[in-house]
């Protein structure tokens, strides 16, 4: 089964979590114009500081500041469990809502340690049914299974961080692929078309860069 991609869809929703804030013009774009936002604790003060309101607050309360947490205590949505992280319960809470198509934003920067672990966490939303992909300032991540393509411009940077895939092939990008067995070997690739496509059989993630 072939799967068409886009960097930008309509989604249901944006998660705002608390990393870096967004200054590049998409990640801004998506979430100015986002139809629903959740924001993942400390991540609703810089959002309320810039004059926003989410819909939603989700997470234990112990990174948001306690003038908001009490201004906004209606918007709060307070989950203590202690064995999943705040992007993880959004993804849940939205899912409960009948909201699938998810753009998370601000899952980056401040702590490498949890950068890696969110980024990671896309392919077990995609376990669960959820179309989420990650924007930073720099690029988008999507989850991919099997057969996937893209829209691109050439010159455009693109990696591939390979879970569980086999029988890497592609069209469409500069270097060839194959069965990469850790995360930098399919890294700065380049698009050489309008269109990259991916053959594999298996999981993988895509960057690719704005």
């Amino acid at each position: 089964m072939s799967t068409s991609m886009k960097l930008y869809t309509d989604i249901d929703a944006v998660i705002l979590a608390n990393g870096d804030y967004p200054s590049s013009p998409l990640p801004l774009k998506v979430l100015n114009e986002a139809p629903y936002v959740v924001c993942c604790d400390g991540g609703a003060d810089e959002y309320i500081a810039k004059g926003h309101l989410p819909d939603v607050i989700i997470g234990d309360g112990d990174s948001l500041s306690e003038e908001n947490r009490l201004k906004y205590a209606n918007l709060l949505h307070h989950n203590p469990d202690q064995e999943t992280n705040d992007q993880t319960k959004a993804v849940q809470f939205l899912l409960s809502a009948g909201k699938k198509r998810i753009a998370i934003i601000g899952a980056t920067g401040k702590r490498e340690d949890h950068t890696i672990g969110n980024i990671s966490l896309l392919m077990e939303y995609a376990h669960m049914g959820v179309n989420a992909r990650i924007f930073t300032d720099y690029g988008v991540f999507i989850p991919c299974k099997d057969i996937c393509t893209f829209e691109c411009r050439k010159g455009q940077s693109v990696s591939i961080f390979n879970f569980t895939g086999r029988n890497f092939k592609a069209k469409g990008l500069e270097y060839p692929l194959y069965d990469f067995t850790t995360w930098w070997q399919g890294t700065l690739n380049v698009c050489t078309d309008i269109i990259f496509r991916i053959d594999a059989e298996g999981e993988y993630l895509v960057f690719v860069g704005y």
